[in-house]
């Protein structure tokens, strides 16, 4: 039989810590969804050029940046789930976006994913902190979710074949969608069945996005029914090229043999099976395969730049392998968002385990030949009708099954939109026993029209901002204090209406005893309306009002403000915010990092250079940064030290 049970898994780990304190009204460095250059559009299908760039975030309001992370590890106990036959055992983290940490095939003794040895977030999620390894659901928008990091719903379910099954469920805060992830395995299989649901409740249609992420070893080949594949590289270009070729006719499906990083997003061709397979040289290793409407299919490799290999370094302990991932979704390639219509739901069933096919031909030079050996060995261990019958059995006689036994709690935020929503989701419930502190002013707000006159907290910190139409509007008809200004400032950035969110919060700052947020709010758009200027006078102002309070908002009002006044060239005042903060707050790596910024501006060179020699770490770096070479650049025309390259364009 099939058991569900809790375990804890302790690995060395670096602590998220607390969230940024500072709503997030802009995209983090590199998460804007990308311009498709209008060359590049010619020639695309006509439903993919519909999709490109449909719907684009403007922000990841209404979630915080998750960065309260550092870099320095020590043992850490995660709780997991663990789902088990007599072939198969999974490992997943309800408390990490139930994210798959572990796909072990107990007959060969062979994991089959890339499991990363260490916990070590990094800031690669839309919000902020992700991790590397196992097999993760994005939802929302382009990008790694924001729940990446964050507690999902866990209980257990009959499954289908009279066994249990492992529910997964959360309320997507970006788009304003229920989902959920039913993991199954069969009491005889030893491929897990992943059975996914995102419903759409409200009476609008809302743009969707779904892309289910898996970590391999990179010394596998990768493998899809394509002959052609949509190449988007760092430099930001879209392209068709020829599969196995690359563009400079390389073999792309064997990860190492890149140079740079890169995104392949395979044409399937309609009718064929939707699978994708990782193989080691002897020709067993992984295989993904799902029902049609998971149409997608890509291969992410990091390539063997320095800038790849150094953030393969980053993300894990000296001396890890490398990895690759493979990657299904809802559309052909991640620049596109589909349209669930109102009221209605979408779902699939993927399917994940081990294949093994004659390894000569697969690693042969014959594509056809090789491809068609996978899809093969493929039909005979898992038939895509038995694929598509599970599907459906899983949708007459699980989905809707309302849960059991609880393993894990999610947010309060889902309970709250149901509360406010009155939405019946069978499967999913979300009732009002989830509701927390968090909730506690918009329950109040929803009840009494008002938010409690106590809401703000003592250092100013006004908690997180619903943002959707129906909170919206009940913002704008509540009695009109500060607080009750700020929150409809967010909501209003939130919608794209700038001008009557600056109104709200210049109405709000008139009368508030704690001006730092308000002022906060009013500097962002400044710095939006491309006023620099006046955005780093607001928050260095911000900085003044709030000094001496929560040291966690002090350092990050001091961040923004030592950025904003160096890029208005105001050295002096940006020194003088910077040798304001606490000792503890300096001594981070991107404090360091403004330091050297700050000597640079200063005349200072030699000091600079001291900062880069004696060594840091931004804990918080994008992907792809390139700030770090850039200063580089300025200081010396030495070749940038390893420690730092993190560049991912072909230069």
């Amino acid at each position: 039989m099939t058991t569900v049970r809790r375990a804890v898994l302790t690995l060395p780990g670096a602590p998220l810590g607390p969230d940024n304190p500072l709503p997030a009204l802009g995209l983090l460095d590199g998460t804007a969804a990308p311009a498709v250059d209008e060359r590049d559009r010619a020639g695309l299908p006509r439903d993919m050029a519909r999709q490109l760039g449909h719907a684009p975030l403007r922000t990841v309001l209404p979630t915080r940046v998750r960065d309260g992370y550092g870099r320095a590890r020590a043992p850490l106990a995660l709780d997991t789930i663990v789902i088990e036959n007599e072939r198969l055992r999974v490992t997943v983290l309800p408390g990490l976006g139930g994210r798959v940490h572990s796909l072990f095939h107990k007959p060969t003794g062979r994991e089959l994913l890339y499991r990363n040895p260490v916990f070590q977030p990094a800031a690669f999620a839309l919000n902020g902190a992700w991790f590397s390894g196992g097999i993760e659901w994005n939802i929302g928008a382009r990008g790694h979710t924001t729940l990446s990091c964050a507690p999902l719903h866990a209980a257990v379910v009959p499954a289908p074949d009279g066994g249990e099954l492992l529910r997964l469920w959360e309320w997507e805060p970006l788009r304003d969608l229920p989902f959920q992830v039913d993991l199954w395995l069969p009491a005889d299989a030893e491929h897990l069945r992943v059975g996914i649901r995102i419903r759409n409740p409200h009476e609008r249609p809302v743009p969707t996005y779904w892309w289910s992420n898996t970590a391999v070893p990179e010394d596998r080949r990768v493998l899809a029914p394509a002959e052609q594949a949509w190449h988007f590289g760092y430099e930001r270009s879209l392209r068709r090229v020829p599969v196995p070729g690359g563009p400079d006719g390389a073999d792309r499906t064997y990860p190492r043999r890149a140079t740079h990083a890169a995104d392949y997003f395979y044409e399937v061709p309609d009718g064929r099976r939707r699978w994708i397979a990782a193989l080691g040289e002897d020709g067993t290793g992984l295989v993904q395969t799902s029902t049609d409407a998971l149409r997608g299919r890509k291969l992410f490799l990091w390539g063997s730049g320095r800038g790849g290999r150094r953030w393969q370094e980053w993300l894990t302990e000296p001396g890890t392998p490398g990895y690759a991932e493979i990657q299904a979704g809802l559309a052909r390639t991640q620049l596109e968002h589909v349209t669930l219509e109102a009221g209605t739901q979408l779902s699939w069933m993927e399917v994940y385990g081990p294949l093994s096919a004659e390894a000569e031909t697969v690693h042969g030079t014959d594509w056809a030949a090789a491809t068609g050996a996978v899809e093969d060995a493929l039909a005979r261990a898992l038939p895509r009708e038995r694929v598509e019958a599970d599907h459906e059995r899983w949708r007459e006689r699980a989905a809707d099954t309302e849960p059991g036994a609880v393993l894990a709690n999610g947010s309060g935020w889902g309970a709250l939109e149901v509360l406010r929503g009155g939405y019946e989701l069978p499967g999913t419930p979300f009732p009002a026993e989830h509701l927390g502190e968090e909730q506690r002013p918009w329950v109040h707000l929803l009840r009494t029209g008002a938010l409690p006159a106590a809401e703000a907290a003592a250092d100013g910190e006004l908690g997180r901002t619903p943002v959707s139409d129906a909170w919206r509007d009940m913002l704008e008809t509540a009695p009109a204090d500060p607080a009750t200004e700020y929150h409809l400032g967010i909501a209003q950035w939130a919608a794209g209406d700038l001008a009557q969110a600056v109104r709200s919060w210049e109405r709000g700052l008139k009368n508030a005893s704690v001006r730092w947020p308000l002022l906060y709010c009013l500097a962002a758009a400044d710095r939006e309306g491309g006023h620099p200027e006046r955005a780093a006078e607001r928050y260095e102002e911000a900085f003044d009002a709030q000094y001496g309070g929560d040291p966690l908002v002090t350092a990050a009002l001091g961040r923004e403000a030592v950025t904003a006044l160096l890029s208005a060239g105001r050295t002096g005042r940006a020194r003088a915010v910077l040798d304001r903060l606490p000792e503890e707050a300096r001594a981070r790596g991107a404090f360091r990092f403004l330091e050297a910024r700050l000597l640079l501006d200063e005349g200072r060179r030699g000091e600079a250079r001291a900062v880069f020699d004696a060594g840091f770490e931004v804990a918080d770096l994008r992907e792809g940064a390139e700030v770090l070479g850039e200063v580089w650049a300025r200081i010396t025309d030495e070749p940038l030290p390893d420690a730092y390259e993190f560049r991912m364009r072909p230069h």
